[in-house]
């Protein structure tokens, strides 16, 4: 049988007959697809749900449409059980329940996600003009027209500019420490990490504000960093896990040493891996706001200098104007929240690119 004829339906013979001699029906099954009769079930309790949604918002005149959402989507799960346990036995229907409610929430989330980044996308791009761009916030006011967050972005680029160049190297000997030598330290280092790993971001900031007070944007980098390095540990960790340990086995067995085998094998085989990993942590300090509002301080005109002096950054920009009760400065906030959300976009991309390299790479694709 070819690899098409698998994907088509498959229907069993009837060879074996019931216990009462007559012949068993034929049971029609679809591989990677839903036979008519599940689509009808789905489409039965599907119809339910509705049904009592319109009834108690007609009859009740129930505006809540969250709570009648909820309460549909029980009676969904609860029709579609009885209907299958009908039909066929308990055990099926709880593992078609259990599917049904997984792709509800799988589709909620994926609705969500799409109606935010839809909804940013009409409030922030219409003013969205490489004016916004090129150009800060020191020569308008909060009533004015134009204005634009070149000083935002320039601050951002900056901190998050720094906090990578410091992350991506300890971390990553961070990992390889805690895979590839597992010294004596190992158990401590990888508790630290992990402590780290849920330390809310505005502690980062607290802490860096008061060992070193006033603001900066190196000092923003410093906050970002304590809060990337165990995103990225975490993360390199569980890439050098995956790389399998007979190229190990076979760098060893040829005499060479464990530092050359991890520089010149394991590193170069999980590097696709590393990137993302480490992209995946930019588009995390890129949208950091607490730890830069304590640390940087946040202004309205462009400094390029992030030793001296209070800088901004797109999420702090976003978080101050959004407050204003000015139209015009509202609109600008939309603007860089649209321009934040393509940064991250084209971060998430790059890393899902990266992903698939290495899959590749690891010949798992």
């Amino acid at each position: 049988m070819t690899l098409l004829e698998l994907d088509r339906e498959v229907v069993d013979p009837v060879d074996q007959p019931d216990d009462d001699g007559r012949p068993a029906p034929q049971r029609q099954r679809k591989v990677g697809g839903l036979t008519m009769e599940e689509k009808a079930e789905y489409a039965i309790a599907f119809a339910a749900g509705i049904h009592l949604v319109v009834l108690l918002r007609l009859l009740l005149d129930w505006d809540d449409l969250l709570g009648s959402s909820v309460l549909g989507l029980i009676v969904f799960v609860l029709t579609h059980f009885l209907i299958v346990r009908e039909r066929s036995s308990a055990e099926v229907a709880v593992d078609k329940s259990v599917t049904a409610v997984m792709w509800t929430v799988g589709l909620i989330v994926v609705a969500v996600l799409a109606w935010m980044v839809v909804f940013v996308a009409i409030k922030g791009f219409p003013r969205l003009r490489w004016s916004f761009i090129v150009e800060d916030l020191s020569t308008v006011g909060p009533l004015d027209p134009g204005g634009g967050a070149f000083h935002a972005i320039i601050g951002t680029a900056q901190q998050v500019g720094i906090s990578t160049v410091c992350v991506i190297p300890i971390a990553i000997m961070t990992a390889v420490y805690l895979h590839e030598v597992r010294g004596r330290m190992a158990t401590v280092v990888r508790f630290v990490v992990d402590a780290l790993a849920g330390l809310p971001s505005i502690v980062a900031g607290l802490v860096v504000i008061t060992i070193f007070p006033g603001f900066a944007g190196y000092k923003a980098s410093m906050a970002l960093i304590v809060l990337a390095i165990p995103i990225v540990t975490r993360g390199a960790e569980e890439v050098l896990r995956t790389v399998p340990d007979s190229l190990r086995e076979a760098s060893l067995a040829l005499g060479a040493p464990q530092w050359r085998v991890v520089l010149r094998v394991v590193l170069p085989t999980a590097q696709a891996g590393l990137v993302t990993v480490g992209l995946l942590a930019v588009a995390r300090m890129v949208g950091e706001t607490a730890p830069v509002l304590l640390t940087a301080g946040g202004t309205n005109i462009t400094n390029k200098n992030p030793l001296d002096g209070q800088q901004s950054s797109l999420s702090l920009y976003i978080y101050e104007l959004i407050r204003q009760p000015n139209e015009a400065t509202v609109e600008r906030a939309w603007s860089g929240a649209f321009l934040l959300l393509l940064i991250v976009l084209v971060i998430f991309v790059a890393a899902r690119v990266a992903l698939a390299r290495s899959e590749r790479r690891l010949g798992r694709r």
